[in-house]
């Protein structure tokens, strides 16, 4: 009685299913709860371009910029595609649907395995760069980064067992007020640097690129900063969550992903082009762009301050799309039925719980460090994205 007691004080009150329908998701709470992984993407996805280009000494970060337009070019693409894949798949179109509807059982379990993994490395990955945007503004914090990162992941799991509308107003103010600084940063930055306003002199600007750069440089750079994409699937796989018409507003939403990823994601990698910004160290890409542009100013902890929120919380998108692949992967006799099964409050308890166990694993595992966790991504955003897109 007393472990029952504890977990309705946890979770909350057990739902009527005639409730499920008032939890769906409306299009402004919808963009924060799938949307929020890609947008917070773009708090390392411009360093992981930086950190590779510099293995080929300083002359090499001048390439940032046009790597960085042709990612972007990429997102709008593969968001023009998926958006496809709503209005032909209204009941939920994700990689695994798709390509079993179209290229049969084998590929189907390839993307679905492929996705399921990817989710996993998202919660891993936006939580580590989460507490790394923190640790830039408070280095005492680095030696406890294990910590804080297995807590938060605790966190937003109980944030989503109690239900999706509860964890949607969690997550819709941080990502809306990233969003908002990022691009306010951008734009100051830009203006400030065009009129000499900045409080600290700017880093010297990357010399033009040179010949002796190789190819498979340039495209080991390009598929660093790849992970810029990554949750674009979300939306069209949680479709179902989504207010009537369901497939309406999901399109709508995932155009206004597309649109402001790539506005924030080139605009990070236009300043930390023109200001010389060299990665590495304890130090994130982001923080030293707000650090020049605002020096030691309150708007400078403002940008960690919700650079770590939005990062924490874009777990969220793989809490909300995992346990409803692992729904469909059970409801196919592929995985066992328990992952078929709701909680108390109208969620599929069994997928969060499993999904936020892994994520701690590889946490521990690696240490909270973004860098060595973000190439285990390739191999799941792409192979369900290729397997995605061939089924269509």
């Amino acid at each position: 009685m007393k472990p029952y007691w504890f977990k309705r004080l946890i979770l909350g009150g057990r739902l009527p299913l005639a409730q499920a329908r008032h939890e769906r998701l409306g299009k402004a709470t919808g963009l924060a709860v799938f949307a929020s992984d890609p947008l917070s993407s773009v708090a390392y996805a411009t360093e992981e371009i930086l950190l590779v280009l510099i293995l080929a000494g300083a002359t090499a970060l001048s390439y940032s910029l046009p790597i960085g337009v042709a990612i972007g070019a990429l997102i709008l693409i593969v968001v023009t595609s998926y958006r496809q894949t709503i209005r032909a798949y209204p009941q939920g179109g994700g990689a695994y649907i798709v390509t079993k509807d179209n290229l049969g059982t084998l590929p189907s379990l390839l993307a679905g395995g492929a996705l399921l993994i990817d989710y996993v490395l998202t919660v891993a990955v936006s939580v580590a760069a989460g507490i790394a945007a923190i640790t830039s503004a408070v280095p005492v914090l680095i030696p406890h980064r294990i910590l804080l990162c297995v807590l938060t992941v605790a966190g937003v799991a109980v944030a989503n067992l109690r239900g999706i509308r509860e964890s949607a107003r969690l997550f819709a103010a941080p990502t809306y007020l990233f969003a908002v600084s990022i691009l306010g940063m951008v734009g100051y930055g830009i203006a400030a640097a065009e009129f000499g306003l900045l409080p600290q002199a700017p880093y010297e600007a990357h010399p033009p690129g040179l010949e002796g750069i190789g190819l498979f440089l340039l495209l080991r750079a390009f598929s660093a900063g790849c992970t810029a994409l990554t949750g674009i699937e979300a939306v069209s796989d949680g479709v179902p969550a989504f207010k009537s018409p369901e497939a309406h507003n999901a399109r709508i939403v995932m155009a206004w992903l597309g649109a402001i990823s790539v506005m924030m994601f080139l605009g990070i990698t236009y300043l930390a082009f023109d200001f010389g910004i060299v990665a590495g160290g304890q130090e994130t890409v982001v923080s030293k762009i707000a650090r020049l542009v605002f020096g030691d100013s309150p708007f400078y902890y403002e940008i960690q301050i919700v650079t770590m929120l939005i990062l924490l919380l874009a777990a969220n998108t793989s809490f909300a799309a995992f346990p409803r692949l692992a729904y469909f992967l059970a409801r196919d006799r592929f995985i066992p039925r328990q992952f078929a099964n709701q909680g108390d409050r109208l969620v599929f308890s069994n997928g969060i719980l499993i999904l936020a166990g892994l994520a701690v694993l590889l946490l521990v595992a690696f240490a909270g460090d973004t860098h060595s966790l973000l190439p285990l991504y390739a191999v799941g955003v792409f192979v369900s994205f290729t397997l995605s897109q061939a089924g269509m």
